[in-house]
Protein backbone atom coordinates (compact mmCIF):
# COMPACT_ATOMS: atom_id res chain seq x y z
CA UNK A 1 0.00 0.00 0.00
CA UNK A 2 1.39 3.65 -1.09
CA UNK A 3 0.80 6.65 0.80
CA UNK A 4 0.22 9.28 -1.94
CA UNK A 5 -3.12 10.93 -1.63
CA UNK A 6 -3.53 9.19 -5.00
CA UNK A 7 -2.64 5.91 -4.09
CA UNK A 8 -4.86 6.48 -1.21
CA UNK A 9 -8.61 6.56 0.15
CA UNK A 10 -9.93 8.86 2.80
CA UNK A 11 -10.16 6.02 5.14
CA UNK A 12 -6.82 4.46 4.25
CA UNK A 13 -5.39 8.14 4.85
CA UNK A 14 -7.19 8.20 8.38
CA UNK A 15 -5.95 4.34 9.40
CA UNK A 16 -2.20 5.51 8.12
CA UNK A 17 -2.30 8.72 11.02
CA UNK A 18 -4.08 6.94 13.34
CA UNK A 19 -1.67 4.25 13.40
CA UNK A 20 1.16 6.10 13.27
CA UNK A 21 0.15 8.63 15.85
CA UNK A 22 -1.31 5.66 17.86
CA UNK A 23 -4.61 5.78 19.52
CA UNK A 24 -5.87 9.58 18.93
CA UNK A 25 -8.62 9.24 21.05
CA UNK A 26 -6.89 8.68 23.67
CA UNK A 27 -6.03 12.90 23.98
CA UNK A 28 -5.31 12.71 27.65
CA UNK A 29 -1.46 14.35 27.39
CA UNK A 30 -2.58 17.20 25.63
CA UNK A 31 -0.31 17.68 22.70
CA UNK A 32 -2.35 14.48 20.85
CA UNK A 33 -5.17 16.81 19.04
CA UNK A 34 -2.76 19.03 17.94
CA UNK A 35 -0.69 16.20 16.15
CA UNK A 36 -4.37 14.63 14.81
CA UNK A 37 -5.08 17.94 13.56
CA UNK A 38 -1.83 18.51 12.04
CA UNK A 39 -2.52 15.95 9.24
CA UNK A 40 -5.93 16.33 8.53
CA UNK A 41 -5.09 17.97 5.60
CA UNK A 42 -3.14 14.92 4.48
CA UNK A 43 -7.01 12.57 5.49
CA UNK A 44 -8.90 15.10 3.52
CA UNK A 45 -6.35 14.63 0.20
CA UNK A 46 -5.38 18.58 0.55
CA UNK A 47 -1.24 17.96 1.37
CA UNK A 48 1.08 15.18 1.03
CA UNK A 49 2.59 13.40 4.57
CA UNK A 50 5.73 14.74 3.51
CA UNK A 51 4.83 18.41 2.36
CA UNK A 52 3.14 18.79 5.95
CA UNK A 53 6.15 16.95 7.85
CA UNK A 54 8.26 19.73 6.03
CA UNK A 55 6.53 22.69 6.63
CA UNK A 56 6.86 21.35 10.53
CA UNK A 57 10.25 20.55 10.60
CA UNK A 58 10.96 24.36 8.90
CA UNK A 59 9.35 25.88 11.63
CA UNK A 60 12.75 24.48 13.64
CA UNK A 61 15.24 26.01 11.46
CA UNK A 62 16.95 29.42 12.39
CA UNK A 63 17.52 31.56 9.71
CA UNK A 64 21.88 31.38 11.53
CA UNK A 65 21.68 28.03 10.89
CA UNK A 66 20.85 28.52 6.82
CA UNK A 67 22.93 31.88 6.13
CA UNK A 68 21.89 31.34 2.81
CA UNK A 69 17.99 31.56 2.86
CA UNK A 70 17.91 35.06 4.34
CA UNK A 71 19.76 36.21 1.43
CA UNK A 72 17.83 35.13 -1.21
CA UNK A 73 14.97 37.17 -0.42
CA UNK A 74 16.86 40.79 0.44
CA UNK A 75 16.32 40.39 3.70
CA UNK A 76 20.53 40.40 4.75
CA UNK A 77 21.79 38.39 7.25
CA UNK A 78 20.54 39.63 10.83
Amino acid sequence: MGYLISETTKEEREAIVAESLGNIEANCDGCMPGLAEMYQDYIDGKKELRDINMEFNARYVKADDMPHRGQSCGMGMR
